[in-house]
């Protein structure tokens, strides 16, 4: 029986994928566990990379895993990459280190980036000079450096969330050291700037289509 580890980093990321699974809530991570032939354990504890590592030790807990995917929400480096649409990415880049590492056989061609911060749009600009990359996130490295640590398979399926030319504020105000998004505190600063209204309706539908494009792509990919 393969042990299949899901973690990305937020709920809303696994929820068109976890949604009839058992849950349970372990020292601030979220795990949601499914057995069929297979066992598949999904985790989130937070945006960042400090955040992926408490999930992926989380789902190390009760056994050891057979291979890795990173999920969850993404920004697109490039004006040609339609929101809410998901992709397999060919490997994943850590802005701090420097590092790189391919996904497994069978990724897409697409290069991720990891970022310590959500990037805004002239951040987004830079990245994709720098790094000829397509997405950015902040997790994936972590979980990709892990895998490669245990010598298991990693896999990374991002949904676009937001357009390389977004109007968003700037979210990393309302981000805890922990990595946990403020919500309130987040609401009440978007009720005084309602120039930013539209992008964040948008980016909302945009999160809702891209969690259920990340689902069909890892059905097909599973299968």
């Amino acid at each position: 029986m393969t042990r299949t580890a899901l973690i990305a980093a937020l709920p809303g990321e696994l929820r068109s994928i976890v949604r009839a699974w058992r849950h349970e809530r372990r020292n601030g991570v979220d795990l949601w566990f499914h057995r069929d032939e297979n066992l598949y354990v999904a985790a989130c504890a937070g945006a960042g990379q400090q955040a992926a590592t408490r999930a992926f030790a989380a789902v190390e807990q009760d056994a050891p895993i057979d291979l890795v995917f990173s999920l969850g929400w993404a920004g697109a480096l490039t004006a040609d990459i339609p929101s809410g649409t998901a992709h397999n990415v060919a490997g994943v880049i850590d802005v701090r280190t420097g590092e790189r590492f391919r996904c497994d056989a069978g990724a897409g061609d697409l290069w991720l980036v990891t970022s310590p911060r959500v990037a805004g749009r002239t951040e987004k600009l830079r990245l994709a000079a720098a790094y000829s990359a397509a997405l950015v996130d902040m997790e994936a490295a972590a979980i990709a450096r892990l895998a490669a640590m245990r010598g298991i398979p990693f896999y990374a399926i991002k949904g676009v969330s937001d357009s390389l030319h977004a109007n968003l504020p700037d979210l990393n105000r309302f981000l805890t050291p922990a990595g946990h998004f403020q919500t309130g505190k987040f609401a009440l600063s978007a009720l005084c700037q309602p120039w930013h209204w539209p992008a964040l309706v948008q980016m909302g539908e945009n999160s809702r289509k891209a969690s259920q494009s990340i689902a069909k792509s890892l059905r097909d990919f599973l299968l």
